[in-house]
């Protein structure tokens, strides 16, 4: 017997195995329960794969409960606190007004659990950000030079202390 035809109760319907819709057979009873067995074994074999892949699986998983109020850091925006759970893994954030451009029903993947560092938080007046949210970068300061040879060619390279960064910040750019 075929996987498919133990699984779905009907024989595949592809090119390589065409039948007829009005074909019978007779079986004896005998057949009938011992195809009734098998089918019942590669079903409860199935499972079991199935269910000890998702245990490797949820292994990796990170768990955590979400608590409504909890502040949690959407990837790449801000920390932000929950509203309220939209579905089984989908949650709806508290964003900044500026933000309202932004859809704020977000997938438990994107979201990362946040803990207060005082030096997360920048000075707004610092930095001199456009109403789109943008602002303008510039070099510095050259902090250090260096050659990079290859096989044929020697590229110059510049280490670059950009406007509104902090040396480590810094990034080795062409000359």
């Amino acid at each position: 017997m075929a996987p498919y035809e133990a699984l779905y109760g009907c024989r595949c319907r592809t090119p390589t195995c065409w039948a007829e819709l009005d074909e019978r057979r007779v079986l004896g009873s005998k057949l009938v329960s011992v195809t009734k067995e098998k089918i019942k074994l590669i079903r409860d074999r199935l499972k079991e794969a199935s269910d000890r892949q998702k245990s490797y699986t949820d292994l990796k998983r990170e768990r955590f409960s979400i608590l409504w109020g909890t502040t949690f850091f959407l990837r790449i925006i801000e920390p932000c606190r929950i509203l309220k759970r939209v579905g089984p893994v989908a949650y709806q954030l508290e964003l900044r007004p500026e933000l309202d451009w932004i859809h704020d029903v977000f997938y438990v993947s994107m979201l990362r659990r946040y803990r207060f560092d005082p030096t997360h938080i920048v000075s707004v007046e610092e930095i001199e950000v456009r109403p789109d949210l943008t602002f303008e970068e510039g070099p510095v300061q050259r902090l250090d030079h260096e050659v990079k040879v290859l096989r044929k060619k020697s590229i110059p390279l510049v280490k670059v202390l950009w406007y509104n960064h902090s040396s480590e910040e810094a990034t080795w750019e062409l000359e």
